[in-house]
């Protein structure tokens, strides 16, 4: 048997409702404890000591910086008849954000965050240009944090201000109609409070240009409920203050509104936790929402705010039978994406909701973003799918026509491959949609690694998506397969619900049952079966593990959520309580997220497949002592000769505004360690 750290063990008994739990690596929540860190610097060592020893390791680190090294452009958002996009070179840490005077000029340089951080951990996470173009206010995320420092640059002089605010997450940046200054929510200096209280006490403030942020006017708190997450938006025509209330991540929402500057109190029209409502735009004194109320699958609605009651509301764009996924106004004109079957089609409609016309799409995939505004005359769509990269196309209304505006060339055979989406059955008989992405022509032997990603939470839909390690792991003979999991949207809030709370049960079962599919349809083998998912999505992969672990040959448990009795008193973590549920509180809540909690349902003496569970030193969303302390338990768990293994990266957070740098070097060690185990490739580096 192969020899492990051996993490101490404490006596820690905690008491849920009459069930005794034990917690016996309650230390390694401690970021800052000495031992902690050696700890984590030991399994880290051990880690890469690992991979180092595979040939495969550095010929796909190869590979990867090749398939990386392709310009890469963002949508571009017109502003004061300026537009503006984030563009990579290729293999820069950062994109740089450009002005361009029109859609053919080559741009100049507005920011450029590669030169903030000599390891560029430096994100540029938020940017608002202002009304009339003068300025831009950006957010600057440091090591992958969710916290942001908001800076303040003059386009006209370009150079920066003096502007700085702190303490900021989560928050949109309202400008004021004539460029004075912005709208913004902000949170208690952590210095100041206890642990616990940290991203409580939200607050929106206003900030006028050239002003200390301890000189910023109040606009709205709400000290009877600390745990409000709040939203301020300006309606396009600078009339309205538009305040959209919620719970963590629950989509439910409140909506307040009053006139721009006024000193009376918000007066709501929605004013209880019932349905989702999202700002799509205000035209003239009509504010349209894309809304769940009364319709899962998703309806716009108008109201009117001179006459807000909810009897004088409006259905513009009633439900059907496919998801509203995303509404913009541009030039007069509603843009919707629609889901139909976890794919995306483009349709536009009138003011009133009267259908006008199909924008048609390069085949089958997702819509990653619309781009316009209310007076502009051409629509930018970002597609992309599993075989297709980012491309940007330019809709122009007058002309009816689509062309590409920006479309990346890499190095890969493309047209030798395919994805296709197949529906299978749930234990329960739900039919689940299932997008398979594979070499044309392959023989259905079950000789193919295939890697089963996941998600299944959230509201959050998984639809064909473009990655550069897929493209790897197909290069090298490998099958991709990506199920559309309750949890998500694909289907409406009632495919959302499905999977929440008391029915996570029904997520873990969609994930095994595609497995099951897999192997019973021929596509591989239990040895050659490896499963993934990050973040809500790393529950996932834990939870199976830990019910089917016989049914995988490899398993990446990413930046996890895995503690499902504490998981809420760590940073965040309260924001997921309507998703998850609270152990602590609620005796029925503690029953259902005991029963599947992935690091209380480790069985002992239970041989476990090759394992890497992956997480980030400055997480401070899903902090990594989840991870720490799973690895711990499975380590001593374990009867086999399999690795479980832990990778912490270094001065990264949850994923976002990770440098290229630190993608290629993840991305490199998480499929190196799958083709070592489900590909065998197991050559070892020549001495």
């Amino acid at each position: 048997m192969r020899q492990r750290i051996q993490t101490r063990r404490i006596h820690q008994i905690d008491n849920f409702h009459g069930t005794l739990v034990a917690d016996p690596y309650r230390w390694l929540e401690d970021d800052f404890d000495p031992e902690v860190r050696a700890w984590t610097a030991a399994q880290n060592a051990e880690t890469n000591a690992y991979l180092q020893q595979y040939a495969i390791r550095q010929h796909l680190k190869e590979r990867l910086t090749s398939l990386y090294r392709y310009p890469k452009q963002d949508l571009p958002e017109k502003k004061a008849g300026k537009y503006y996009s984030a563009r990579n070179s290729g293999l820069q840490n950062q994109s740089v954000i450009y002005r361009h005077d029109d859609l053919n000029s080559i741009g100049s340089i507005v920011l450029d965050a590669n030169l903030l951080s000599e390891d560029g951990t430096v994100e540029i996470a938020n940017f608002a240009v202002s009304p009339h173009g003068c300025f831009c206010a950006y957010g600057l995320s440091k090591s992958g944090s969710d916290w942001q420092r908001i800076l303040v640059k003059d386009l006209l002089q370009n150079q920066q201000c003096i502007d700085e605010i702190n303490w900021v997450k989560f928050t949109q940046i309202a400008w004021l109609p004539d460029d004075s200054g912005f709208m913004y929510t902000r949170f208690p200096d952590p210095s100041t409070i206890a642990p616990e209280n940290i991203s409580r006490d939200a607050k929106v403030y206003l900030h006028r240009l050239g002003q200390p942020q301890t000189e910023d006017t109040l606009v709205y708190e709400n000290k009877e409920h600390p745990d409000w997450g709040l939203n301020l938006s300006i309606s396009e025509n600078g009339k309205w203050e538009l305040l959209f209330i919620h719970i963590g991540t629950d989509p439910r929402s409140l909506v307040w509104f009053r006139p721009l500057y006024s000193k009376a109190e918000f007066t709501p029209f929605v004013n209880e936790f019932q349905a989702a409502f999202t700002m799509v735009g205000c035209v003239e004194d009509r504010l349209l929402l894309r809304t769940n109320q009364n319709a899962p699958f998703g309806c716009l609605l108008a109201v009117d705010l001179t006459v807000s009651q909810e009897q004088n509301w409006q259905i513009v764009l009633p439900e059907k039978a496919d998801l509203l996924d995303e509404v913009q106004l541009v030039h007069h004109q509603i843009i919707c994406s629609y889901l139909k079957d976890a794919a995306h089609v483009v349709e536009c409609y009138d003011l009133d909701g009267n259908f006008l016309r199909e924008i048609p799409l390069p085949g089958l995939g997702s819509v990653r973003g619309l781009s316009g505004g209310l007076a502009d005359e051409e629509c930018f769509i970002l597609f992309n799918s599993f075989l297709n990269p980012d491309t940007i196309l330019c809709y122009d209304f007058f002309a009816d026509t689509t062309a590409v505006w920006f479309s990346p060339q890499i190095d890969f055979p493309f047209d030798q491959f395919e994805t296709i989406r197949e529906f299978y059955p749930s234990k329960d008989g739900t039919l689940i949609p299932m997008f398979i992405t594979r070499r044309k022509g392959i023989k259905l032997d079950g000789s193919h690694a295939t890697m089963l990603y996941g998600y299944g939470g959230f509201n959050i839909n998984r639809t064909p998506n473009f990655s550069l390690q897929i493209l790897a792991w197909l290069e090298a003979g490998g099958v991709h397969a990506e199920p559309c999991l309750r949890g998500g949207s694909e289907y409406g809030e009632a495919w959302h619900l499905a999977g929440t709370l008391a029915k996570k049960q029904n997520v873990f079962d969609d994930y095994i049952a595609a497995a099951e599919w897999l192997i019973s349809q021929n596509y591989t083998c239990r040895k050659r079966l490896g499963m993934m998912g990050r973040s809500n999505g790393g529950l996932l992969t834990g939870a199976c593990l830990t019910q089917r672990p016989e049914l995988y040959g490899a398993v990446i448990v990413w930046v996890p959520v895995l503690d499902m009795l504490r998981y809420h008193r760590f940073t965040v973590g309260r924001y997921w309580t309507g998703e998850y549920g609270n152990a602590e509180q609620n005796p029925e809540h503690f029953q259902f997220m005991y029963a599947y909690s992935p690091l209380h349902n480790v069985r002992m003496n239970r041989v476990y497949p090759p394992t890497l569970i992956m997480t980030a030193d400055t997480d401070d969303r899903v902090v990594p002592c989840q991870a720490r302390k799973f690895t711990a338990t499975l380590q001593a768990a374990d009867a086999g000769d399999n690795p479980i293994l832990l990778r912490v990266e270094k001065s990264a957070g949850h994923g976002h505004g990770k440098p290229i740098s630190k993608l290629i070097e993840e991305q490199t060690d998480l499929y190196a360690f799958l083709m070592i185990h489900l590909m065998d490739k197991k050559e070892k580096v020549s001495i």
